[in-house]
């Protein structure tokens, strides 16, 4: 049945995704007890739900207050959310991590191209030190898969960073520096240096480090610190599988089995596949957790797929993922 479902969600197409989803939405409405009861709740249940636009998303909150599963298993592993400090995190139990690698990598390569080409470099000094982070072990994977002596994570040595980066740029060798914004936005403002064959990739996250700040204006002091042209970003939470990846000025893709749709914030139930809203997140992947996610950021859906997003709804928590604003 697992492998059965994971050939199914990767070879997904535009044309097949909706029936996927809708068979997708039957099994977690039988074998998700939290997801049952809240579409029982908000009466969308399986008998009158025969398109997209009628699933039930599941509010991104519940992660923080129950154990969300499809299916009874002992985890894998079980990833935390960031967050300040007296805040409850949100707890993702991981059935299958090989799962979690195969989405993404091969989304990863989707827009970037074989891992092995790169060097990685994971500047996420909070989300180490905090550990049981999704990110890092993405992070991790990937620098294991580009067998590059030089990729790695560091902290807060800078020196050695630039004289690592200097040393890549030299060799005209590939390089993806991919960190969270207080971190970046601290090594530029030490360090400038121009990169021309590496590629700066933020993951969000102030986490109350800074005082918050636009993308625009993150993206143009990093644009003026290391002398490039755009900066990259990674859209992925804590509760999701997968991930969209912004090959710059913020607009995101989805590989083919993750999908955005909005809500419109007087009527959550009021859902359209393009136009401005609150970001709904069709995941796939998330098979043995729930595939229908109400986040709380703002956004803009574009007919083609492509989104972005706007920023945090009024009264959402600030998470450590997803602190800036457009």
């Amino acid at each position: 049945m697992q492998g059965e479902w994971n050939h199914k969600i990767f070879s997904v197409t535009a044309k097949s995704f909706e029936h996927l989803a809708l068979e997708i939405f039957q099994f977690q409405y039988e074998n998700n007890a939290v997801y049952r009861n809240f579409a029982d709740a908000v009466g969308k249940t399986p008998d009158c739900v025969s398109a997209i636009e009628k699933i039930p998303f599941l509010p991104v909150r519940f992660f923080k207050t129950h154990k969300v599963v499809t299916t009874s298993f002992e985890p894998a592993a079980v990833f935390e959310s960031s967050g300040t400090t007296g805040m409850t995190n949100s707890r993702h139990y991981i059935k299958d991590l090989e799962l979690y690698e195969q989405c993404f990598t091969q989304s990863f390569e989707m827009f970037y191209g074989p891992v092995a080409d790169w060097c990685i470099i994971g500047l996420l000094p909070s989300y180490l030190e905090k550990g049981n982070s999704s990110l890092v072990y993405m992070t991790d994977r990937l620098i294991k898969k580009s067998l590059h002596p030089a990729s790695g994570f560091y902290l807060y040595d800078f020196e050695k960073l630039t004289d690592t980066l200097t040393g890549l740029e030299k060799s005209g060798q590939k390089t993806l520096l991919l960190g969270v914004t207080f971190a970046l936005l601290d090594f530029a403002g030490k360090f400038s240096l121009p990169l021309k064959y590496t590629t700066i990739m933020e993951t969000g996250g102030m986490k109350g480090r800074r005082k918050e700040m636009i993308r625009e204006e993150v993206h143009n002091q990093l644009k003026m610190a290391f002398s490039i042209k755009t900066v990259h970003s990674e859209y992925g939470m804590t509760e999701l599988m997968s991930q969209a990846w912004s090959e710059g000025e913020g607009v995101f893709s989805c590989p083919p089995w993750m999908k955005i749709v909005m809500r419109d914030e007087e009527d959550p139930f009021n859902l359209k596949s393009y136009g401005s809203g609150t970001i709904n997140v069709i995941d796939l992947a998330n098979i043995w957790s729930c595939s229908f996610i109400a986040t709380d950021d703002a956004g803009i859906v574009d007919p083609s797929g492509t989104f972005r997003v706007l920023g945090r709804i009024d009264g959402s928590d600030l998470r450590g993922c997803s602190l800036l604003t457009v």
